[in-house]
This record gives C-alpha cells, sequence and structure tokens, in this order.
C-alpha cells in the first residue's frame, strides 16, 4: 500500500483566516499558485465549479435574450482615451503592450471590455429594430494592480462574465440594470447558498464612467466585504465617445442608453469562506461537482461482496452527481479526511456489515451527522439530503449577515461598530471628501452600497454631521 500523506489543514479558521483560506482552497485541489508573479492557477475541480456557474448563467442569459460572443484581448490606447472618466478610472490598473511597428500605437491588455465592444458596436447599431442589443462573454481580465495573489480573490489575470447591452430608452436600461443584479442575486443564492447585501454604490465607488453602478456585497466571517458583481447604467457618454446612434421611429437620430454588468471567478472564494471549516472546503450541493461519494469499508475477506453492493448503490443515484471511490492504495479512513477536505456534502460508507443489513451510512459534510439508511431508501434519502444541506448553508450564512450589521447613530459607534469587524448602517451626506475621511480614520473602512429604498432620507451624516443624503453601509472589505 502507497505511503499515506498528511493532507489536513493545520490553521484554524477563527485564529488566522488568511492563512486558513489558503491551505484550503490550496490542499482541496480548487488552484495553485502560479510561477507568474501575481497569478494563480485554477485546478480541474475549481474549473468544474466555475463551468457549473458558466452553465447556470448560460441558461438565464438564453432566456433574457441575451447572446454570447468574443472580442479580442488587445485594446488601441486611443479607444481608451475617447471616454475620458473611464480612462482615468482604469489607468492605473492597465498593462500595456508595446507594438512591434512603433509606428502603430500601443495595445492594452483587456481590463475591461467596454471600448473594444463599442467600436464594433458603433458599426452594428443602425436602426431602433436592432435594440435591445444584448452581448455577453466570457473571458481573461488582466489588471496591474496586485504583485501579491489571494487565491480566487485578487489577481492580475482573472477569468468572469462581461455582459454590454444598448436600449433605446432610459427606462429599459434601467429597468435590466436591476434585472441582471436580480439575477446575480438568484445564481449567488441558489447555487452559492450566499446572501447579499444589494444596492446602488455611492458616487466614489461607481464603476468609472457610469451613471450608476448597482452591486450585490457578500460578508465574510473575517468581518469584510466582498464585492460579488456589478451591475452599471453607463447612461449615453460612452454611446457618443464612440459614435453609436441610431434611426428611431420618429424618424431621428437618436444616442442610445448602455448598460454592462459582471461577475468573475471571485465568487469562488466568497463560497469557500463563507461556508467552509476547520476540516476542509464545504460545497454547497447544487456547486458540487461531486455531490455524494461511495466509500466502500474493504477487507480481503469481504472485498467482493461490498464492492458489488457499492457498484448497485452508484447505478441507483441516477440523479445524483455520484462517484465511487474505489481504489485500493489508500485506507477507508484516508479517504474519509479526503473528501471531507474536498467539501463533498454527503458521504456514503459501506462496509461488510452494511451489506449483511442491506444499508449505508450516510453522512453530512456541514453537520457530520451520521445516520444508518436502507439501500431501498437511499436514492430519496440522498435528495432529501442535499436540498436541505443546501438551504441549511443559506439560513446560516443570512444569520451571520443579518447578525453582523450594527446600525451607528454616533461617530463613536461607527467607529466600535467598524473596528469589532460588523457593518455599519449609517447615515451619509455622499460627500467624496467625507467618504476618503471615514476610510481614513477607521483604517480601511468603505461604503459598501446604499441599499434599495435608502435614498431620501432625512437626518445628519455619522461623520460630518451635514445633511444625509442616504443609508449606506459601511465595512472594510478585501
Amino acid at each position: 500500500m502507497a505511503k499515506e500523506k498528511s493532507i489536513g489543514i493545520t490553521a484554524k479558521k477563527a485564529d488566522d483566516m488568511p492563512e486558513w483560506y489558503g491551505q484550503v482552497v490550496l490542499k482541496s485541489g480548487l488552484a495553485d499558485y502560479a510561477p507568474v508573479k501575481g497569478c494563480m492557477v485554477i485546478r480541474p475541480y475549481g474549473y468544474a465549479i466555475w463551468q457549473k456557474i458558466m452553465d447556470y448563467f448560460n441558461s438565464r442569459l438564453e432566456k433574457i435574450g441575451a447572446e454570447n460572443a468574443y472580442f479580442p484581448l488587445f485594446i488601441p490606447e486611443s479607444f481608451f482615451k475617447k471616454e475620458a472618466e473611464h480612462a482615468k478610472g482604469f489607468s492605473p490598473e492597465v498593462a500595456w503592450v508595446m507594438n512591434r511597428d512603433e509606428s502603430q500605437e500601443r495595445l492594452a491588455l483587456r481590463p475591461t471590455s467596454e471600448t473594444i465592444m463599442y467600436d464594433s458596436y458603433s458599426r452594428w447599431v443602425r436602426s431602433w429594430r436592432d435594440l435591445p442589443l444584448r452581448i455577453n462573454q466570457w473571458c481573461n481580465i488582466i489588471r496591474w494592480e496586485v504583485s501579491d495573489v489571494k487565491l480566487f480573490l485578487r489577481s492580475r489575470e482573472f477569468l468572469w462574465q462581461e455582459g454590454h447591452c444598448v436600449y433605446e430608452t432610459k427606462e429599459q436600461c434601467d429597468r435590466e440594470t436591476l434585472m441582471m443584479l436580480d439575477e446575480y442575486e438568484k445564481l449567488c443564492n441558489d447555487l452559492l447558498a450566499l446572501p447579499m447585501l444589494k444596492g446602488k454604490k455611492t458616487e466614489k465607488e461607481k464603476f468609472a464612467g457610469a451613471l450608476y453602478t448597482t452591486t450585490i456585497e457578500a460578508f465574510m466571517p473575517d468581518g469584510k466585504a466582498l464585492q460579488c458583481g456589478t451591475s452599471h447604467n453607463l447612461g449615453q457618454g460612452f454611446a457618443k465617445a464612440f459614435g453609436i446612434s441610431y434611426l428611431g421611429k420618429d424618424g431621428k437620430t437618436n444616442t442610445p442608453w448602455q448598460s454592462s454588468w459582471g461577475f468573475s471567478t471571485r465568487l469562488i472564494g466568497a463560497m469557500v469562506m463563507q461556508h467552509s471549516d476547520d476540516k476542509g472546503l464545504v460545497l454547497p450541493p447544487n456547486i458540487a461537482p461531486v455531490q455524494a461519494v461511495i466509500i466502500p469499508i474493504i477487507f480481503e475477506d469481504t472485498k467482493a461482496k461490498v464492492l458489488k453492493k457499492a457498484e448497485e448503490v452508484k447505478d441507483n443515484l441516477k440523479d445524483v452527481r455520484v462517484f465511487l471511490d474505489d481504489r485500493d492504495q489508500y485506507t477507508s479512513g484516508w479517504k474519509f479526511n479526503e473528501w471531507e477536505l474536498k467539501g463533498v456534502p454527503v458521504r456514503i460508507e459501506i462496509g461488510p456489515k452494511d451489506v449483511e443489513k442491506d444499508q449505508a451510512i450516510v453522512v453530512r459534510r456541514d453537520t457530520g451527522k451520521k445516520e444508518p439508511v436502507k439501500i431501498a431508501d437511499l436514492s430519496k434519502k440522498i435528495k432529501t439530503l442535499l436540498e436541505n444541506i443546501q438551504d441549511d448553508l443559506l439560513n446560516k450564512a443570512k444569520k451571520f449577515l443579518k447578525d453582523s450589521i450594527v446600525e451607528a447613530k454616533s461617530w463613536k459607534d461607527f467607529e466600535k461598530v467598524i473596528k469589532n469587524k460588523k457593518i455599519a448602517k449609517a447615515l451619509f451626506c455622499g460627500n467624496t471628501d467625507c467618504e476618503d475621511n471615514i476610510k481614513a480614520e477607521t483604517e480601511g473602512g468603505n461604503s459598501r452600497c446604499i441599499p434599495f429604498g435608502k435614498e431620501d432620507i432625512k437626518g445628519k451624516c455619522v461623520h460630518c454631521g451635514k445633511e444625509a443624503k442616504f443609508t449606506v453601509y459601511f465595512s472594510k472589505s478585501y
């Protein structure tokens, strides 16, 4: 038998979350560090999770009439300069490639695709009959802002989807900007068991060049918010900059409205941090590449009948993503630990005594609860169990999020909330300088979003004492 190596997590989530998180991602086989500084490798197990996110979202895109396409990685410098606010916002993050032909302008490696896509849109949009135009692309993004990679959370290159739409009216654009944010929230809830704060970004935090930005924000167990998806109403600025116009129903030339929206592989990092524990990864069943693993407990004299029963169980679990681990170079105990580390929602143990009793031992990954289940009842039981685990993980995360929000009515209260690694719900004036001061004085506390329905309130700003414009969630963030 091959020598069994130690694969466990040595750091505690409550004591050293950065070290714990890195170990969980690496040792569960989701990702690895790359030889290129600031970059990461997504391993097959991690990419299988991303693939499930893509499959789910592609089905949603089809229903709303958005089509997938692909645009170049290289963006001419002149394209960036066409929209001044956008160019200014992204200039610190852009990686440039010098053209071999020095007479040609230099090219940016895609930090986002508005400019390269809207050049094409200026030729594709001619009439109101061409609208609405809804295009999405799955691609890699390059942002030269970090050198130390945080797996899935921050790296120079990452994967994402970005949708870019064109509309006749602001009303259409507003409606679908919010519609896509709702789609993001549904994805995070239904697949990843992640509850979200949902709202509008402040003027300081909005996307460069947008009329306004909406966002979904997760809150991690270490007391930091994590932006998980954004949807922007871009107004008409990009259309004017790139010459996008259309002949309207009124027979006149009109300027359209545009939106863009995106989420990235950061969602995987949020899921890992939210649900996982000191034993390793905990995967919500709806996103798990393997939902149930069957581990036969092998002794030489009963090996044949145990393996036969394990195969029967596997064949009967037709509606479950199931894996039979019949490797003979590892003990069953070692396999238990490995599959716990990989976060598989349900473990099914079958030993010689179980075969005699016509049962299996079923173990939940999230709680560790074990129970014997008759083989005849196993298929129904596993389906119910997977549904329960998905619901329980979401409800647990919802409670954590709700318990983390604290209303701060004074600056003293506000400082205490941020220091205690909670979310401060406070009145805010909306002034950019005031927001800068809040961040400086709390050593990183910044605005996450203005919850919908909390604009145009009455009261004084928690920091400067001027008239408040809205309620805002503040916290430290990734």
